[in-house]
């Protein structure tokens, strides 16, 4: 009898309960309605990325939304602020991670030749590799991408493109955020891309608490913490990741056969990295990279002319929006003082995935080629 009067009690309290919110809700024509409820807030903004925020409206029964006009198929990452407090969507159960703010997601679907867009081709695989890192004194994770047909077990080997995330992300933000491995898939099965592995490594040459925790110093805030975080980094990378990546995959180990690549902190890693080891790397990409001090040429000591016989590929892009833009420009510029050849993209758009996922779409297909 107690078990019945508990379970019914527990039934009346979930029917008392508002309904579940449809939000996100994508309409046909490429418009979304968000949704939020609560009753007392006196203002709720959305905030989308690559948008401006946009205020909500209240109804009677204390629900807010706002329908944006139609929008370029993508994935955006959102969230809403309520009297001041940023809030992700308790509706959406699609999730944007980030060590900062997780914020939601969401889904405008478009045709199948968008290079992100799920398709009925050969899929590769994702794994997840822990290690306890010595040069910065942690234990970490990386993700590599395998192309659709690997087999460990065959002579076949494949080259290997190192992809960076931005600050605050962590190693899965390229695949789950910037859908690498679904753009790879996609490029590949339609003859765009060479079959590539793709190593995705944490970012950061620094411990995580050193970085986010509560009064932490980040790692541009000064000289010294540049410094330690950019040559952690490449430690951790050069003498830790690619020696455990090229011991248990089948992957070439010449430079033409090894790129680095990476968006915002990731692409300034990435020209750090790449362009102090020419020797080992003969791909370099950057999307809209930042945090390199300048003079340049105390980054990159003994960078000259001379790297364009071993660079296969240097290409620098960022939106034509970007609050990094002037930093892209200027690194441009000194390079051509050098006279290191070098590739400029511009994009539409800011400091957003939307941009870094065309990146990665436009740059991919550049690699392991004749050039």
């Amino acid at each position: 009898m107690r078990t019945f009067l508990c379970l019914l009690a527990a039934t009346a309290a979930l029917a008392q309960q508002p309904p579940r919110l449809e939000s996100p809700e994508v309409h046909t024509d490429g418009s979304v309605t968000f949704r939020f409820r609560d009753p007392n807030a006196k203002e709720v903004v959305l905030n989308r990325e690559g948008a401006k925020p946009v205020a909500m409206e209240k109804n009677d029964e204390g629900v807010w939304s706002v329908t944006t006009d139609a929008l370029e198929p993508d994935y955006y990452g959102y969230h809403f602020t309520a009297d001041g407090v940023a809030l992700s969507d308790p509706s959406d159960f699609s999730t944007k991670p980030n060590l900062n703010f997780t914020e939601s997601q969401v889904h405008v679907p478009g045709p199948p030749t968008i290079p992100w867009e799920l398709n009925d081709v050969p899929h590769g695989e994702i794994h997840h590799h822990f290690y306890h890192s010595k040069a910065v004194g942690d234990d970490r994770d990386f993700y590599v991408y395998t192309p659709p047909g690997y087999n460990p077990t065959a002579r076949t080997l494949y080259p290997v493109l190192y992809l960076l995330h931005g600050f605050s992300d962590d190693a899965s933000a390229w695949s789950v955020v910037g859908r690498a491995n679904v753009i790879l898939d996609n490029l590949i099965a339609n003859g765009k891309a060479k079959p590539m592995i793709v190593v995705m490594p944490l970012g950061y040459g620094l411990t995580i608490p050193a970085i986010f925790s509560p009064g932490a110093e980040p790692p541009f805030g000064s000289n010294h913490r540049h410094e330690q975080n950019l040559t952690g980094f490449r430690d951790a990378l050069l003498n830790e990741v690619i020696p455990q990546v090229e011991g248990s995959y089948r992957v070439r180990i010449d430079p033409a056969s090894r790129a680095i690549a990476g968006l915002s902190m990731g692409g300034a890693e990435s020209l750090f990295v790449g362009l102090n080891n020419t020797d080992r790397f003969g791909w370099i990409g950057a999307f809209s990279s930042g945090g390199l001090n300048e003079p340049y040429k105390d980054e990159f000591p003994t960078l000259d002319k001379a790297a364009n016989s071993r660079i296969r590929l240097l290409w620098i892009a960022c939106g034509a929006d970007d609050h990094l833009k002037e930093f892209n420009q200027k690194f441009r510029a000194w390079l051509d003082e050098l006279k290191v050849k070098h590739t400029d993209i511009e994009t539409p758009g800011g400091h957003i995935w939307m941009v870094w996922r065309r990146n990665l779409a436009a740059f991919a297909p550049l690699l392991f080629t004749a050039r």
